[in-house]
């Protein structure tokens, strides 16, 4: 499969601060790849460089070969780049139906046919029965599944997802994971950050590790999780590949 997503040396710096530094890998297309690593490794900082949330300091990053090295946030959006907040960003104030109708607007100028798209989103997001409450309202779980619905809305054919599993107990995860799946079927090739292995090992065809800004390996789930330095970087000693 061709690559959806290349990024080559690409490096972050904040001040005196090298947040990411000279990372490369790539994304195939219809694909699922995970990010782990430590936190304050740098991963949500490398979301944020692909999202064009910030400029990068050093390197480039394509997208479908189109170079989205300079591109503002809402341009990406539009070529086709969603993603998700590790912290639910959700429009208080607004309901969960016109949350999603926001992201839906990237590609629609009629907000009748943003909402209808919204509608088949929600439904698909199992949040149909949630559209006319309050967004504040819902608890993690669902605003976890909000922040999916919002970036779906707009169509993304790549999908970045910051911690979806974070703060969700296993059944929640289970159910996160399903809803990952089924996304993956529909054609959207997704980019994870994940701290929950299990969640990795699941999901992910192939996991990048970030160790303080740096790429330290890539590779399938399984060849990362018997790397040696990942183990002692991130998983500890007492980690089997197959627990």
């Amino acid at each position: 499969m061709a690559a959806i997503l290349k990024v080559e040396h690409a490096s972050k710096q904040f001040g005196g601060l090298m947040a990411n530094e000279d990372i490369s890998f790539e994304v195939e297309e219809g694909g699922v790849v995970g990010v782990v690593g430590p936190n304050g490794a740098g991963k949500t900082t490398l979301f944020n460089s692909l999202s064009r949330a910030h400029s990068i300091t050093s390197g480039k990053i394509f997208f479908k070969g189109v170079d989205i090295s300079k591109s503002k946030p809402f341009q990406v959006c539009r070529q086709g780049i969603g993603r998700t907040y590790q912290i639910p960003q959700s429009l208080d104030g607004m309901t969960v139906l016109e949350n999603i109708t926001v992201g839906a607007l990237c590609h629609r100028n009629r907000v009748s046919d943003a909402m209808g798209r919204a509608k088949d989103v929600s439904a698909f997001c199992d949040l149909a029965d949630f559209n006319d409450a309050p967004s504040e309202s819902l608890n993690v779980m669902q605003k976890k599944r909000l922040e999916i619905a919002r970036a779906l809305a707009g169509d993304p054919e790549l999908l970045l997802l910051d911690e979806t599993m974070a703060g969700l107990n296993g059944i929640e995860r289970r159910k996160a994971i399903e809803l990952i799946k089924k996304i993956n079927a529909r054609g959207v090739t997704i980019l994870m950050i994940e701290h929950v292995m299990q969640v990795v090992m699941t999901v992910s065809e192939k996991v990048v590790v970030i160790v303080s800004g740096r790429k330290l390996t890539e590779g399938t789930p399984r060849e990362v999780t018997a790397h040696e330095e990942v183990i002692r970087a991130y998983l500890g000693g007492g980690h089997n590949a197959d627990r």
